[in-house]
């Protein structure tokens, strides 16, 4: 159900201050039967004490059994239903990096991999490269395939593996499949449109086929980024803005070029950020810097993610350990309602995004006490907020706010 016409009938404009933090991945597993996850494992005396005075329950992003992709999971988060407001993580990647994205172009996300002599994956993310030696080979990319079939090609450096490619001509449709098998050890797929009788998509099928041999044969002679795959393939997408919906200013607070495209779509204004995702101090400046202009604050942090799609445990936890020492800054703020959730889960032990449902720690007015006594997966089962789909989550925020008038009569 799209609750949209009732919230932008029922919000109404106040002074309070909502603050979401989105621990990317949070959510993870045991290493072994019996032991730990990487949250709980991880040493946080400040997120255990504010959900001493919190509420707690378990959030399901998209749908249960769906491991949602990072765009699904934080459009839920933000209230648009994730069946209805579709989009592609190459629109969505186009956007944030600020690209020449226009309507009727065709972004694409990709990551740069290695393959082997018989053309398989061995590395789906090319050992995770510096953005320098990204913007080398985007450069090589560049000067070497300007244009196929007619269409123009143009290359973008997105961070570390991940790039971007916009295909400008007419003509072209996104109803078409990715080549990244999601996986090693075997070729990277080719693309096909998803009905054969749709001609522009089966155009932006080929082209991507042949790009995808194109890069390969530039790259043949590079020891790692010899190889790509292409993912969420998408044409640019309008939604409605929430301000238009919640009666909000909303501000986001993010490094990494995808988590910026789906807040700028959604109407929030991206704010600059000194640094880089290892050293998030500068989230926290600009978040100190901008306080008093906004009501609603979008701060992500990535490596919670990034670390359990490597496979390493202890590092995860490690990530979860820093967040905890900032967030006394966070609190000295005051924002009338803090919310700490993740947009999906990455086990450490699975290296990849998973089903499995994310804590969620909401600190308010006019909470139930329910004596938890850390924020962690198993104390978030028990706690008041039940179990929530990812949309139901910005009208409890709203409400919490004083945001939300009553409904009917």
């Amino acid at each position: 159900m799209d609750l949209f016409p009732i919230l932008e009938e029922l919000t109404q404009k106040t002074p309070s201050k909502i603050l979401l933090v989105v621990l990317d991945g949070v959510g993870g597993l045991p290493q072994q039967p019996g032991g730990p996850t990487e949250l709980a494992a991880a040493k946080t005396p400040n997120l255990d004490a504010l959900a001493q005075k919190s509420a707690l329950g378990l959030l399901t992003p998209v749908y249960p059994g769906l491991a949602p992709g990072s765009g699904p999971g934080h459009l839920s988060l933000f209230g648009y239903d994730p069946f209805k407001y579709l989009v592609g993580r190459g629109a969505l990647s186009a956007i944030g990096i600020g690209a020449d994205f226009q309507d009727g172009d065709i972004g694409v996300r990709g990551n740069f991999a290695t393959l082997d002599a018989q053309g398989n994956v061995l590395d789906r993310r090319a050992g995770r490269p510096s953005d320098e030696e990204n913007r080398r080979i985007v450069a090589k990319l560049k000067e070497a395939i300007e244009e196929i079939e007619g269409v123009r090609i143009h290359f973008y450096t997105e961070s570390e593996h991940r790039f971007v490619v916009i295909l400008r001509t007419g003509g072209l449709g996104d109803k078409v499949t990715d080549t990244d098998p999601q996986k090693t050890g075997v070729p990277p797929l080719q693309s096909h449109a998803h009905d054969p009788n749709d001609t522009a998509s089966a155009k932006t099928a080929a082209i991507l086929n042949t790009l995808s041999e194109r890069i390969r044969e530039v790259l043949k002679d590079e020891p790692k980024i010899n190889g790509a795959l292409f993912r969420g393939i998408s044409e640019r997408p309008k939604f409605p803005s929430m301000g238009q919906v919640y009666k909000l200013t909303p501000a986001c607070i993010a490094s990494y070029p995808m988590y910026k495209g789906v807040a700028s779509l959604v109407g929030m204004e991206v704010l600059p950020v000194e640094g880089v995702e290892d050293a998030p101090e500068g989230k926290i400046k600009a978040l100190q810097e901008h306080w008093k202009r906004f009501d609603f604050f979008y701060l992500h942090f990535k490596k919670t993610d990034s670390t359990g799609e490597d496979g390493n445990f202890a590092e995860k936890a490690h990530k979860v350990e820093i967040f905890d020492a900032l967030l006394p800054k966070l609190l000295a703020l005051e924002p009338d309602v803090l919310a700490i959730t993740g947009d999906h889960s990455t086990p450490s032990i699975l290296k990849a995004h998973s089903w499995h449902p994310v804590p969620l720690l909401l600190h308010a007015p006019y909470l139930r006490n329910d004596a938890a006594q850390r924020f962690t997966e198993d104390e978030a089962a028990k706690g008041s907020l039940g179990h929530l789909r990812g949309v139901e989550l910005m009208p409890l925020l709203l409400a919490h706010a004083g945001k939300l008038q009553k409904y009917g009569a």
